[in-house]
């Protein structure tokens, strides 16, 4: 009987909440999933092969089609057409309220022109076989026209795009787009079109202010079930600080009950004026929870266009690089040497590479940021009767912005003055539209660890599967330098010179002839370097790697070579 083998990990637990990416034409790709919250996926469409599904007839379907009243049938028209004409017909028992409504939504009709449909032909880098791509395939999601002939969507809707085109609404044209810049971290993406014939007869969306709870929304969008555009309504039931599921960050954002689902991504969420209020991108998909969507606010919609402008690119939202530590228990508060009215938070640990190492200290207590007193949970007030974490004061600045730390230390109150930068993690969340890194010898493929390799490796439950030391580093690890990356073995091509070795999978590299690895492009110019008689590689448990460097060297090509693999590294190591 054969022997199973079983993958290192815990088990996975019960389904997470995911983001709707796109939605797709013809098979639903899974979708990166955390916590049940899922990107509402572009409808991506990849070609079947054979022959195409049977479309349901009208024979097929038994249900008799449904005959409205004279009143329903004008407000289902008022809801769908272009225009409305309003008439008083004798008799149809229209109510004088009536007409004034069929007047408000037309109002609401030239936002809706604003609104396009996104398709995206992708790309994507097969990290496992870091040499080459996967095969292509498309998606279509939702998108609107904004201020300076740009549109905006998601940029899960156009990551690793080869080709975008945008398709206004009651138009058969698709035009070419450009891709002006991609925010992963807050999942919004800026688009353009050189084609002036787009632009004719579109009004851009004109933005609203951050919404209150209970205010009426209404999501507009081509999501899945259809062609034309969709309008779903609903109420905000929730705004705080949210776990954005492409960009693994934590920015404000809104909870509405509005049905979201695949294609909406990138869709606008209108208030009752008209104006939008923040941008669909990813739901709650859970057997207890039903309704639950998820929609990117203006603030941060504002700072994402204003960072665009400033800078001439994306530069990213800047973040505390440290971890903290509530400070609710009476005792603690009294060991740190805080007086009765004064809150904060203890600071545990901070990145060394992060400008906040050279001025704040483990076990400070940051009492306030920027003159905002911060409570001994880590809130801040936002509204009348809402308190918010204080990282949404963080997240208000820019890359490069100054802030103002008030910690207390060893009893007494000190301020600093810190410049704000973006947060590099030791196993990256995203390679930002970079091909993978690898090199290549004696048939060791060397890459470096990032999370859609781990997902690549081990699938949608990496977090599970993967090696527990590798989610460890995810974790829990900081970098000891700007240019550290965690290097690893992640296969063996099986050749007579690596006989013995053919085992060794996603095993970190430590160090070369003794020497420490601290990324891809040093470990590879030390192996090129090399001189001595033999190549020995130290790896994480307790392992070492022993080759004759010249005939490494030698057998390589052949190996390229029955593998068709172009280059023995990537070209970003050759510069």
């Amino acid at each position: 009987m054969g022997k199973t083998n079983r993958k290192r990990g815990r088990e996975p637990k019960d389904p997470v909440p995911e983001t709707l990416d796109y939605q797709t034409i013809a098979d639903m790709d899974e979708v990166f999933s955390v916590s049940n919250v899922e990107l509402i996926e572009s409808s991506t469409e990849r070609r079947p092969r054979g022959r195409p599904r049977k479309t349901p007839q009208l024979s097929d379907m038994h249900e008799k089609p449904v005959v409205l009243s004279s009143a329903r049938r004008t407000s289902h028209a008022a809801e769908n057409a272009d225009f409305v004409v309003s008439m008083s017909v004798p008799g149809d028992g229209l109510s004088a309220e009536q007409p004034a409504r069929i007047e408000a939504v037309a109002r609401v009709v030239p936002a809706m022109d604003a609104v396009v449909k996104v398709f995206c032909v992708h790309t994507e880098p097969n990290f496992s076989l870091p040499w080459q791509r996967k095969r292509q395939y498309s998606s279509s999601s939702s998108g609107f026209v904004i201020g300076g002939r740009r549109v905006l969507t998601n940029a899960h809707s156009v990551e690793h795009y080869t080709q975008v085109k945008l398709k206004k609404r009651g138009s058969d044209v698709k035009y070419l787009a450009t891709v002006l810049a991609i925010g992963t971290e807050c999942d919004i993406a800026m688009l353009t079109v050189n084609d002036d014939e787009f632009w004719e007869g579109v009004s851009p969306v004109e933005f609203g202010n951050l919404p209150t709870l209970q205010d009426a929304v209404t999501v507009v969008g081509y999501p899945i079930g259809g062609d034309t555009i969709s309008v779903t309504s609903g109420v905000v039931s929730r705004i705080e600080i949210l776990s954005y599921v492409h960009g693994s960050t934590e920015l404000l954002g809104l909870q509405i009950d509005a049905a979201i689902n695949s294609g909406n991504s990138g869709g606008p969420a209108f208030n009752e004026k008209g104006n939008c209020v923040g941008i669909a991108f990813q739901s709650l998909k859970h057997e207890d929870a039903e309704n639950i969507g998820y929609v990117i606010p203006t603030p941060v919609i504002k700072h994402f266009i204003q960072d665009y402008e400033k800078n001439g690119a994306y530069t990213g939202f800047p973040i505390l690089c440290l971890e903290w530590q509530k400070m609710e228990n009476p005792d603690l508060r009294m060991a740190m040497g805080m007086k009765p009215d004064q809150k904060g938070v203890r600071v545990r640990r901070i990145d060394p590479t992060a400008p906040e190492s050279k001025v704040l200290k483990p076990s400070d207590i940051i009492l306030s940021f920027d003159g905002v007193d911060i409570a001994n949970d880590g809130t801040v007030p936002f509204r009348h009767g809402e308190r918010i974490g204080f990282s949404y004061l963080v997240s208000q600045k820019y890359t490069g912005d100054n802030a103002t730390i008030t910690v207390l230390r060893d009893s007494k109150m000190l301020k600093f003055n810190i410049k704000l930068a973006t947060h590099r993690r030791i196993i990256p969340a995203h390679n930002k539209g970079k091909p993978p890194s690898y090199y290549i010898i004696a048939g060791f493929v060397f890459s470096t660890v990032s999370v859609p390799y781990l997902r690549s490796e081990y699938g949608k439950d990496y977090e599970y599967e993967a090696p527990v030391k590798l989610l460890d580093k995810l974790l829990h690890s900081m970098p000891q330098s700007e240019d550290e990356q965690l290097v690893v073995v992640s296969q063996v091509l099986v050749a007579d010179i690596n006989i013995g070795y053919e085992d060794i999978v996603n095993t970190q590299v430590l160090a070369l002839n003794g020497k420490p690895v601290k990324n891809l492009k040093s470990l590879a110019n030390m192996v090129e370097s090399c001189d001595d008689e033999f190549l020995k590689f130290d790896l994480e448990y307790q392992q070492i790697v022993v080759l004759r460097t010249k005939t490494a060297k030698a057998a390589t090509l052949d190996i390229l070579t029955t593998h068709c693999i172009p280059s023995k590294m990537s070209d970003d190591l050759k510069t």
